[in-house]
C-alpha cells in the first residue's frame, strides 16, 4: 500500500460531525476513499461505576466466564453426530454453568490478591478531543471547495487554511 501525503481539510469537535462532513463529500462525487477521520489529542478516561467487593468481583467473574463456557460447550455438542441440536442445547447449558462458576472462582481469587488496592468497577475508554477529516495533498483543495460550498451542510469557519467547526471546542464532550 502506497500511503500519500495527506493534509488536513477540516477539524470538529465530534466525531458525528465529522462524520457528516464525510458524507457530503461522498454526496457530491468526491472520491472519498481519499479521505481519513483522524482523532487527535486522545485521552483515556475512567468512569468509576461504583465499589467492587468480593460479591460483585465474583459477579463480574461469573459474567465473563459463562459466555466462554457456553461457546464451548455448544461447540463440544456439535461435535455429537448423533443427536447435535440436543446434545449441543445441554452441553452449552453446562458449559455456561462450568464457567460461571470457575469465572466467579477466579474473580474472587482476583480481587482478593490485589489486597483492596483497586475495590472499585469502572469503564474505560479513548477520547480524543477533535477529529481531523484529512485528504490526500492532491485532491484536498477539492475537498476544502467542496465542503465550504453553500449547500455544503456544515457549519465550518476557515482558520489558518483549516476547516474548523464553528461550534466551540472546550467543554464537556457528550458521551
Amino acid at each position: 500500500m502506497n500511503e500519500q501525503a495527506r493534509r488536513t481539510i477540516a477539524s470538529y469537535p465530534t466525531y458525528q460531525e465529522a462524520e457528516r462532513a464525510v458524507d457530503h463529500l461522498s454526496d457530491q462525487g468526491f472520491p472519498v476513499e481519499r479521505v481519513a477521520i483522524i482523532g487527535q489529542d486522545v485521552r483515556l478516561v475512567e468512569q468509576v461505576t461504583g465499589r467492587l467487593g468480593y460479591g460483585g468481583a465474583a459477579l463480574h467473574g461469573a459474567a465473563s466466564g459463562a459466555l466462554p463456557g457456553v461457546l464451548i460447550g455448544w461447540i463440544f455438542g456439535l461435535l455429537n453426530w448423533v443427536n447435535p441440536v440436543l446434545s449441543g442445547l445441554l452441553l452449552a447449558l453446562y458449559g455456561l454453568i462450568f464457567g460461571a462458576i470457575v469465572g466467579a472462582l477466579f474473580g474472587l481469587v482476583l480481587h482478593a490478591a490485589q489486597g483492596g488496592r483497586r475495590d472499585f468497577a469502572s469503564i474505560r475508554s479513548m477520547q480524543p478531543s477533535r477529529y481531523d477529516v484529512m485528504a490526500d495533498e492532491d485532491v484536498a483543495d477539492e475537498a476544502v471547495r467542496l465542503l465550504a460550498g453553500p449547500d455544503s451542510g456544515a457549519d465550518a469557519t476557515k482558520s489558518d487554511g483549516v476547516w474548523k467547526s464553528g461550534r466551540p471546542h472546550g467543554g464537556a464532550a457528550a458521551t
